[in-house]
């Protein structure tokens, strides 16, 4: 199964758990003038990006938030590159949820584990 099928899966079966996840695309083109235009959140960033909605527990009065989320998406042979590393990494250190998903399975088992912050 190639990459792209396994993030349309990924993104089908999250949004049935009530995540809320979107396409990053990722990247650089040229201008009609020859300029480079970078697009995409950032470099490193994850192929899929959005929120996992999250209640509170009481001593937050019971409110939902929406924490951020990232999946980076890899075929079974695929590698992540440095960059994105960081970038999951440094989203774990914030609170985010993120991480490398090969599968619909993996992808659901990312959001569902509670974020910790680390200091």
């Amino acid at each position: 199964m190639n990459e792209q099928t396994i993030q349309q899966n990924i993104r089908l079966a999250l949004s049935k758990t009530g995540a809320r996840i979107f396409r990053n695309n990722t990247g650089a083109i040229k201008d009609a003038q020859g300029r480079l235009v970078r697009f995409g959140l950032c470099k490193g960033s994850s192929d899929l990006i959005g929120w996992t909605p999250v209640t509170i527990t009481a001593d937050m009065v019971g409110k939902k938030i929406a924490i951020f989320t990232a999946i980076e998406v890899k075929t079974f042979t695929g590698r992540a590159t440095d960059d994105q590393i960081n970038f999951l990494h440094r989203l774990a250190q914030d609170g985010g949820i993120g991480g490398i998903a090969r599968s619909v399975s993996e992808a659901v088992e990312i959001i569902s584990t509670p974020p910790t912050q680390t200091h």
